[in-house]
């Protein structure tokens, strides 16, 4: 299988796709003017107790306070007798913490839509192979890794770079990630030294911080891309931006340079997400509807309780009967639901409405397709067997809004029945275009011509990003 990254970077703006075969299967968005929280550690102060909910909220300098649940509490070692009692009992959240009290918690979930960030006092710090609990004392390996060889393998190399064969030693706690597999002794040990020393240098951070204050930052997008997902797979790295470019080169020489050779500046004239038509892909993703082959449809319903995926024969009439034709379709819709699930960043609970089969074995080969399609997903994601209403109920773990949600924002004039692209989105989507035109032509000026609305945002708030963007293409717009 072919895999690529292609990273396009623009002044407020950068986008990382991942392509299969030459089909976009993943992109995920990061705008300058509202980057992600999720895996920041901040250092907060508990706001208000609800007992009722078993939960806390928590001031950490964002717009909203966060939540804080209190199985997501870590208890200091005095209280951790009382954490199970042997059966998995949680104490009051009145007992493990007070209005006022500083905590130093992460963020496990972004705001979404109205909601406040989610939180956890159970820290997690990624390297490429490894992930720091400082709290947890353990050595876990990823479940992905099946080979039982590997995983003893891993365990024999790592258990004396953590001191779990030293006794009373106060160890600190790692899961070994699936991008371990096959990895050298040097390379484990690399990381264990980088993740003990992120770990000292939030420590002291931690110490001299305000309320409200961040101490540990993740990395951005296009690092953090690689971090998770480079590996011996992905066949080329597409860097448009020489300057993240740079960052890229130094940070996958440190951290693998086993794969130094895949990384490639792309400076060609068509645009890098004009490559495997990316940038339609995109476009198409953010519609309910999407055709299949054979000439069926699926509907993406995306609400705030769930998403619901409804199945359609369409246009498809089969050639043999209604239950061969019925099965041919929802084998193919299988595939595409566990793409657009991917595709679309969809995320908790989520209904797939196939259409009804009789046959048992036609309804076993169609879950085991959906969840061929889902392996691959870097998501973790549960799917349950069908009902009888030919229903499957999956769960989809969801840490950022969806791309549709990123990039749309709910109509007014229709009281949110249907998407609209905000004036943010349209802006980016018209630098994008001004580059496109700029490589395409040797004009020596540009005029815009765009909805007031637009045009107010790009000379008022985007007034930075404009001389950014005639720097960068050498004119004035």
């Amino acid at each position: 299988m072919s895999e690529e990254i292609l990273i396009n970077v623009t002044p407020r703006e950068t986008r990382v796709g991942v392509v299969e075969n030459g089909m976009l299967q993943e992109v995920h968005v990061e705008r300058a003017s509202r980057r992600g929280y999720v895996g920041n550690v901040y250092k907060g102060r508990v706001q208000r107790v609800m007992p009722g909910m078993q939960a806390v909220f928590v001031e950490i300098g964002l717009e909203r306070a966060a939540f804080l649940h209190a199985s997501d509490i870590v208890r200091p070692p005095a209280a951790e007798g009382a954490e199970s009692n042997g059966n998995g009992h949680i104490p009051s959240i009145s007992e493990l913490v007070h209005e006022g009290q500083e905590i130093v918690v992460q963020v496990v979930k972004d705001p979404i839509s109205t909601k406040g960030a989610r939180l956890s006092a159970h820290l997690s710090i990624p390297s490429r192979y490894l992930v720091l609990l400082p709290y947890a004392r353990t050595l876990g390996i990823s479940t992905r890794i099946e080979d039982e060889v590997e995983r003893q393998r891993l365990k024999d190399v790592l258990t004396p770079l953590i001191g779990d064969d030293v006794p009373g030693s106060s160890r600190l706690g790692y899961i070994v990630r699936t991008n371990a597999e096959g990895q050298s002794a040097e390379a484990l040990a690399f990381d264990v030294a980088y993740l003990t020393k992120v770990w000292r240098v939030v420590q002291e951070n931690i110490a001299k911080s305000k309320v409200g204050e961040r101490v540990y930052e993740e990395l951005s997008l296009p690092l953090r891309s690689l971090r998770d997902m480079l590996n011996d797979d992905i066949e080329k790295v597409r860097v448009d931006s020489r300057e993240t470019f740079e960052q890229v080169t130094k940070f996958v020489h440190k951290f693998m340079p086993q794969l130094d050779d895949r990384i490639e500046h792309y400076d060609g004239e068509r645009p890098i997400f004009d490559l495997y038509g990316v940038e339609d892909e995109m476009q198409r993703a953010l519609r309910k509807e999407v055709p299949l082959k054979s000439g069926g449809y699926l509907i993406v319903d995306q609400t705030e309780a769930m998403t619901t995926i409804d199945v359609n024969t369409g246009a498809y009439l089969g050639t043999r009967n209604l239950e061969e034709t019925v099965y041919r379709t929802n084998l193919e819709a299988a595939q595409a639901a566990a793409r657009q699930l991917r595709l679309r960043n969809l995320g908790g609970i989520i209904i797939i409405d196939f259409i009804d089969m009789n046959d048992e074995e036609h309804k076993r080969q169609v879950l085991r397709m959906l969840n061929k399609g889902l392996a691959r997903d870097h998501a973790k994601t549960t799917v349950y067997p069908l009902s009888a209403l030919g229903l499957v109920e999956m769960t989809r773990k969801r840490t950022t809004e969806s791309l549709a949600r990123q990039l749309c924002e709910p109509c007014a004039t229709c009281n949110g029945r249907r998407v609209l692209k905000p004036a943010e989105t349209v802006t980016y989507e018209i630098f994008r275009e001004i580059t496109r035109a700029v490589r395409q032509f040797n004009a020596e000026k540009l005029l815009v011509m765009a909805n007031p609305l637009v045009v107010n945002r790009i000379l008022e708030e985007e007034s930075g990003a404009v001389a950014e963007l005639e720097e960068f293409i050498s004119k004035s717009t």
